[in-house]
C-alpha cells in the first residue's frame, strides 16, 4: 500500500518545513509526499530540497488556484493506492500512517478523516483556538468528531480517499468556499463509505492571533450558505445556532442598558455558557490563562461564523 501526501501551500514555507519534519518520523515509511505551490510570492522550493534524502518528496509550482484546484493538481501527479490531504499548517504524529493502516485493514472504507489537536508547543492563543473548534460546546464540537448528525464527513486538514474515490468523482469541484465540505458530500452521493479514525488525529495550528481567527470563521459562515447552493438539504437547523446565540449576545447587552428585569435571565445564561466554556478547557489544559482564552474565542467563534453566515444569505437574496 501506498500513500500518496497532498499539500497545497500559498506563502508558508516555515510551515512546509515543519510539516515536512513532523512527517520524517513516520513509522510507517511506504508514502510519497506532494507539496503543490499555489502562486506564492515566498516560495517554499528551498526548504523541500533539503528533505529530498530524508522523504521521497515532490515540489510543484503553478498559478494560484486556490486550495481545492491545487489538491486536484496533485491528484493528478500522485502515484499512490490512497491520497492523503492535509493542510500546510498541520503537524503529523509518527504513529499517523500505521495507525490508518491497521484501521484499514479491519475496517476497509473509501474516504477517511481524523480529528485534530493542539499540539504542547502551540501558544496559548493557538489552545484556546483549538479548543473552542473541537469542544462539544460550540459548533466546532460537530465536526472531526466520531458522534455527529448524519454521515460523516471528512475535511481537508486530514482527510484520505482511495484512487477509486478520485477516479469516480473528479476531485475538487470548488476551490474555495467550502470546497472540503462539498467534496465529502459528493464521495457519500456516489455511494463510497466514509470513516472517521480517532486515532488518526494531527496537530492543528489554525491561526496564530483572533484577528485571523475572526475572519477565518467569518469565511466558515460564508462557506455554509455557498454548501446550500449546490445541496440545500444540507443547511440543518443546527446551523442556525450561531446566528441565534449572536442575536441573543446582542440583546443581552440591550437588555442589561434598558434594565429591564424580567429580560435579564438571558445575561445569566451566557454567564452560565461563559462559566462552562472556561471550566471545560481547564480540564483540558490545566491553565486559567488559556481558559479565560478559551471563553473569547468561543464568543469569537460562533460570532464571527454568524456575521459570515448571515451577510451570505443576504447576498444570496439580492441576486
Amino acid at each position: 500500500m501506498l500513500y500518496s501526501v497532498i499539500i497545497p501551500v500559498y506563502n508558508r514555507p516555515d510551515e512546509i518545513y515543519e510539516l515536512l519534519k513532523s512527517l520524517t518520523k513516520q513509522t510507517f515509511k511506504r508514502f510519497e509526499v506532494l507539496i503543490i505551490e499555489d502562486g506564492s510570492e515566498t516560495r517554499c522550493e528551498t526548504v523541500v530540497n533539503q528533505f529530498k534524502g530524508q522523504l521521497d518528496v515532490h515540489y510543484y509550482y503553478k498559478e494560484n488556484s486556490g486550495q481545492g484546484f491545487s489538491r486536484n493538481f496533485g491528484f493528478e501527479r500522485a502515484k499512490g493506492d490512497y491520497f492523503v490531504v492535509f493542510d500546510s499548517d498541520c503537524l503529523i504524529p509518527p504513529h499517523y500512517f500505521e495507525t490508518v493502516t491497521q484501521f484499514l485493514s479491519l475496517n476497509p472504507a473509501d474516504c477517511w478523516g481524523g480529528p485534530d489537536k493542539a499540539h504542547p508547543s502551540f501558544t496559548p492563543v493557538q489552545k484556546a483556538i483549538n479548543f473552542s473548534m473541537t469542544s462539544f460546546l460550540t459548533t466546532g464540537g460537530i465536526r472531526g468528531k466520531k458522534k455527529h448528525l448524519g454521515p460523516y464527513h471528512p475535511r481537508s486538514f486530514n482527510m484520505g480517499i482511495s484512487r477509486e474515490v478520485y477516479e469516480k468523482t473528479g476531485g475538487y469541484k470548488l476551490t474555495r468556499m467550502g470546497e472540503d465540505l462539498e467534496f465529502s458530500i459528493r464521495i457519500i452521493k456516489a455511494g463510497f463509505k466514509t470513516v472517521f479514525i480517532e486515532d488518526a488525529f494531527v496537530y492543528h495550528k489554525r491561526r496564530t492571533n483572533l484577528k485571523q481567527f475572526f475572519w477565518q470563521l467569518h469565511f466558515f459562515g460564508r462557506a455554509r450558505v455557498n454548501i446550500k447552493r449546490f445541496y440545500p438539504d444540507e443547511l440543518k437547523p443546527v446551523h442556525l445556532f450561531p446566528a441565534i446565540f449572536l442575536f441573543g449576545l446582542i440583546a443581552s447587552f440591550v437588555f442589561l442598558i434598558s434594565n429591564i428585569p424580567v429580560l435579564k435571565f438571558i445575561i445569566w445564561l451566557y454567564l452560565l455558557y461563559s462559566l462552562m466554556l472556561f471550566f471545560g478547557s481547564y480540564i483540558k489544559e490545566k491553565s486559567l490563562h488559556i481558559s479565560l482564552l478559551s471563553v473569547f474565542c468561543a464568543f469569537i467563534q460562533l460570532s464571527a461564523y454568524a456575521i459570515g453566515f448571515i451577510s451570505e444569505l443576504k447576498r444570496e437574496m439580492k441576486v
